[in-house]
């Protein structure tokens, strides 16, 4: 089921990487889970918020550089957080870095496992 990316969505990936936008892209045309970005690029006072609230654990986010998005899973035209749905967007996900041949980390791959979220490794885009 694919599914092309929406106005909100592809506005929240102004100042990402273009290879991290690639992959979204893909995944949205040709995966089966139907997905929206929540959030692309972050100010350092935004990623101070989501420390304070415990939504974060660092200030050292790739999301600062551009370098990450969070994803979330929609069913029906709202935003679910059901386990299942982000292992299927992970599926696409990762399916499209593979095909354009770019690296991708999933935050659901990681001991504190963070489902909506994907960047690019920081040894394949060190930030300059």
């Amino acid at each position: 089921m694919a599914f092309e990316l929406g106005a909100p969505s592809r506005a929240r990936l102004t100042g990402v990487h273009a290879d991290l936008v690639k992959v979204v892209e893909r995944a949205a045309a040709t995966g089966d889970a139907e997905f929206r970005v929540l959030e692309g690029m972050r100010t350092l006072a935004r990623q101070k918020q989501l420390v304070a609230a415990g939504a974060s654990k660092t200030l050292n986010s790739r999301h600062l550089t551009g370098h990450a998005v969070d994803l979330g899973a929609v069913v029906g035209g709202k935003v679910r957080w059901d386990w299942p749905l982000y292992a299927r967007i992970a599926a696409a996900m990762k399916r499209a870095a593979v095909e354009l041949r770019i690296p991708l980390t999933w935050g659901g791959d990681w001991k504190m496992r963070d489902g909506p979220h994907f960047e690019l490794p920081r040894d394949a885009y060190p930030v300059k």
